[in-house]
């Protein structure tokens, strides 16, 4: 230090300026405790518009006041909250500016596994209050994607594992996005990677992903917490495309297996969410294809059988042909009636012709006419009368011919049908009358088994007083006579005698002899 060089008369304590015992106290501070640890509890964080972060390490009785620069921010692990319990590494300085002291803090560490879960605590709070947890946020999983984009570390098991387990289930193009999978860096990493991932353009030159995986292996809870930050949750909830999350093992759990649309105990199990089995597929569709072949077949031969009950219905052509024999039949019964009557009506028109005309001019020619008429009248009837006969004749051979043509044929057809009908039905028949007799018996057997008479074969006895059934000794010593029924026959008691066999019904007394 720089001494005054005129000390006043009667003291001998050197005297500073300022500055120099500003400088002075800065420089005993820094020489003093050099790099030093600090453990407290964040108090007041603030953020100013620089970039620089200022807050608060106090305990029960004192507050530290700390500062990390801007260009340190990016190098902390855990960025301070308020209420987080923890230690801070850095150098201990003074602002001789405002006669204070503070911390220059460099790294941040969460004091304690049960801080780190407090915090994560508070935090999954937050985001869930904010519905990002919700389950109906949550997308499905497209069925077979094309391409599967993942964010992990390229040297590490982890995508060794996955792409093996792709290739073995079902090949697909992988885009590998590589991060930092803990550390300072590995939030933010992890979250420019799924918003790098969906700003891809789909059928670009570097294809959008339809699925993306988000994985780790496992590991503590530090190592994992670059996954329980705020950014890499809200990436993943902000994200257009399916995500899923596979951070750790099955017990470890992080902020983003929340926000995923779905979570994988491990990233095995990821890639098997992810695609099908090609094989079970394969064996599906085989299946599938049976069950179609064996459905057509199947509905053709319902469609064959109801076309053969639909053409049963049908009429045969002799009966379509019998109804038009009939009206050809009446029509030539009546053709000689109605070619008589149509010349009695000629002859009528024309007699109503003649009589209109002149007498005086027409009579001779009339007359004449007349008895050409006549002639030929004359000679028309027995020739109709002949041609008529000869029609029936013809038409009543035909009938007969074609009657017992027909007969015949319906005759056989009708035993054949019959013969058909006879040899369906006996086997059906007797298959029912052995079922009918098996139903008998096994009936037979049922009312043998429920008999009270099986019980009687055991040792049992009914003791009955007439029709009635006794069943207490009160009420066998109200009666006069008992009867006991065995599984031999019945016997009955009395009050002034032993018992007197009574027989059965099967044991009816002999018929003795009329003479």
């Amino acid at each position: 230090m720089d001494l005054l060089d005129d000390p006043k008369p009667g003291q001998n304590m050197p005297e500073y300026t300022v500055s120099e015992i500003s400088g002075e106290v800065k420089r005993t501070l820094e020489g003093t405790f050099g790099r030093i640890r600090v453990r407290g509890e964040v108090g007041r964080v603030f953020k100013a518009r620089s970039g620089h972060l200022y807050y608060d390490v106090k305990d029960d009785r004192n507050v530290l006041a700390c500062t990390t620069w801007k260009g340190q921010i990016d190098g902390l692990s855990v960025v301070p909250e308020e209420g987080l319990e923890v230690v801070v590494t850095g150098r201990l300085t003074a602002f001789g500016a405002q006669s204070k002291y503070n911390m220059n803090v460099d790294e941040v560490a969460v004091a304690g596994q049960g801080a780190l879960m407090a915090l994560l605590e508070k935090r999954k709070k937050a985001l869930e209050s904010e519905g990002l947890f919700a389950p109906e946020r949550k997308r499905p999983l497209p069925y077979l994607p094309d391409i599967i984009g993942v964010v992990t570390s390229p040297s590490g098991a982890v995508i060794r594992d996955i792409l093996h387990r792709l290739r073995e289930r079902f090949p697909r193009k992988v885009l590998i996005w590589p991060v930092a999978v803990q550390g300072p860096a590995c939030a933010a990493e992890v979250a420019r990677a799924i918003e790098g991932f969906n700003r891809f353009s789909p059928g670009g030159a570097l294809p959008r992903p339809d699925l993306l995986i988000v994985a780790r292996g496992g590991g503590s809870i530090e190592d994992l917490w670059g996954f329980n930050e705020e950014i890499v949750a809200r990436a993943a909830a902000a994200s257009e495309i399916p995500l899923i999350s596979a951070v750790g093992h099955e017990t470890d759990t992080t902020l983003i297996d929340y926000v995923s649309d779905r979570r994988a105990p491990t990233p095995t199990a990821a890639a098997e969410l992810a695609v099908p089995v090609r094989m079970e597929l394969l064996a599906r569709m085989d299946q599938l294809g049976a069950r179609l072949t064996r459905a057509a077949g199947e509905a053709t031969a319902r469609r064959a059988q109801r076309l053969r009950d639909v053409s049963r219905l049908l009429p045969k052509p002799d009966t379509l042909l019998e109804s038009p024999r009939q009206r050809l039949d009446n029509a030539s019964f009546r053709l000689p009636g109605a070619l008589t009557g149509l010349v009695r009506q000629r002859q009528y028109d024309l007699s109503q012709c003649a009589a209109a005309l002149r007498p005086s001019l027409l009579r001779g020619r009339l007359d004449e006419r007349r008895r050409t008429l006549s002639g030929t009248g004359a000679r028309l009837a027995p020739a109709l009368d002949r041609a008529t006969r000869d029609k029936h004749r013809a038409l009543g051979e035909c009938a007969r011919r074609l009657s017992a043509e027909r007969i015949t044929r319906d005759i056989a057809r009708k035993r054949q049908e019959l013969d058909r009908c006879a040899l369906r039905l006996t086997p059906v028949f007797e298959a029912h009358i052995d079922r009918l007799s098996q139903q008998l018996k096994a009936t037979d057997r049922l009312r043998e088994t429920l008999s009270y008479k099986a019980t009687l074969a055991r040792g049992y006895a009914v003791v009955r007083a007439g029709e009635q059934v006794v069943t207490t000794r009160a009420e066998a010593e109200r009666h006069a006579s008992l009867e006991i029924e065995f599984a031999d026959g019945r016997i009955s008691t009395g009050t002034g005698g032993a018992a007197k066999p009574r027989k059965g019904k099967d044991d009816a007394p002999e018929q003795g002899s009329l003479f």
